[in-house]
C-alpha cells in the first residue's frame, strides 16, 4: 500500500503512475518465485504496542510502525529502504539500495 501511496502521488513525482500502472508493478514482484504478501497475524496488536512502547509512534510514524511490527511477526530482520525511519527499529538491519557500499 505504501508502494501504491508513493508511485501515484502527484507531489512526490512530476509524473506519477497511473494506479493501474502501480499495481501492474506491484503484480510483477508477487509472480516472482521468491515473493510473497505479509499481513497481520493473530498477536499483531500485541506486537505492534511493544514495538510502539520501544519507539513512540504519532503522525508519519504509524504507518512505519506498522509495517516494521509486521516484519517483527513474520521474522524479517533486514530491510532495504531509503525511508530513514526504519532506523528507529533495533530489530531491523537497514541497507539502504541507493547507497554505493
Amino acid at each position: 500500500m505504501s508502494y501504491l501511496r508513493i508511485a501515484t502521488h502527484p507531489s512526490i513525482f512530476d509524473h506519477p503512475l497511473t494506479p493501474n500502472e502501480a499495481m501492474a508493478n506491484i503484480e510483477t514482484l508477487l509472480n516472482l518465485p521468491h515473493m510473497r504478501f505479509l499481513s497481520e497475524d493473530e498477536g499483531f496488536w500485541d506486537i505492534y504496542q511493544e514495538l510502539t512502547r520501544e519507539v513512540p509512534t504519532r503522525g508519519n510514524l504509524v504507518p512505519d510502525a506498522h509495517l516494521a511490527a509486521i516484519l517483527r511477526q513474520h521474522g524479517v530482520k533486514k530491510l532495504y529502504t531509503h525511508d530513514r525511519d526504519f532506523l528507529r527499529f533495533a530489530f531491523l538491519d537497514i541497507h539502504d539500495p541507493f547507497v554505493r557500499t
